[in-house]
């Protein structure tokens, strides 16, 4: 079986990763192989009635979200300098990460239901067209 250097794990704070992140940890051996991701869409508020007012509350998500994952990296030994937060679309960012970090393998939460886009998820889907590294989907 191949070994795994660097291993990429987006995962949402937001709902069931814990698995995700264990079962990343067990193919990793070690913690310190361990890259964790979470992107958010941007986030943007439109005033009404023409007042041309816009707000982005990206980096409001950001930081919050920053938070969220620096506790998961505490709880699994996971360094600090490997917790990223991205805005933008899911599955670009995530194929984005992989080639920063030159990730051998990425390993993403799926909600299994029917269908290969229910099976996987659409995030999981769309990270797997394009993709140049290993993928492992976990089941939550």
């Amino acid at each position: 079986m191949q070994s795994y250097d660097t291993i990429l794990v987006p995962i949402d704070v937001y709902s069931d990763y814990e698995l995700v992140v264990e079962k990343a940890i067990a193919v990793a051996g070690n913690s310190h192989k361990i890259h964790l991701l979470y992107v958010a869409y941007p986030q943007t508020n439109m005033e009404p009635y023409g007042l041309f007012l816009e707000r982005d509350f990206s980096e409001e998500v950001r930081e919050q979200a920053l938070r969220q994952l620096k506790d998961v990296a505490s709880k699994h030994d996971i360094p600090y300098s490997h917790v990223n937060v991205e805005i933008g679309s899911p599955a670009d960012e995530i194929h984005h990460m992989a080639e920063k970090i030159n990730a051998d393998l990425i390993v993403v939460g799926t909600h299994g239901q029917s269908g290969l886009r229910l099976l996987l998820g659409s995030t999981a889907n769309a990270v797997l067209h394009g993709v140049k590294t290993d993928v492992l989907a976990v089941k939550v």
